[in-house]
């Protein structure tokens, strides 16, 4: 039986806040940091719902090593 992903309720935060704002990320960026948070205290690869910020993070530093 497989594990619950530590992050599953922030994810799901986000989605009634963004359903609730008509789409407006602007008005869930509190919702979005807790995930951030939740996010930020398990290792790469333990959460699932994490993965889009992990690979958003290898983006950022790829460009910075880049243009290094």
């Amino acid at each position: 039986m497989s594990q619950k992903d530590p992050c599953q309720k922030q994810a799901c935060e986000i989605q009634k806040c963004l359903q609730a704002n008509n789409y407006t990320e602007s008005k869930c960026e509190a919702v979005i940091q807790e995930l951030r948070r939740c996010c930020a205290r398990y290792p790469k690869g333990k959460s699932v719902v994490c993965s889009g910020f992990e690979k958003e993070d290898e983006e950022r530093q790829k460009l910075k090593s880049a243009s290094k």
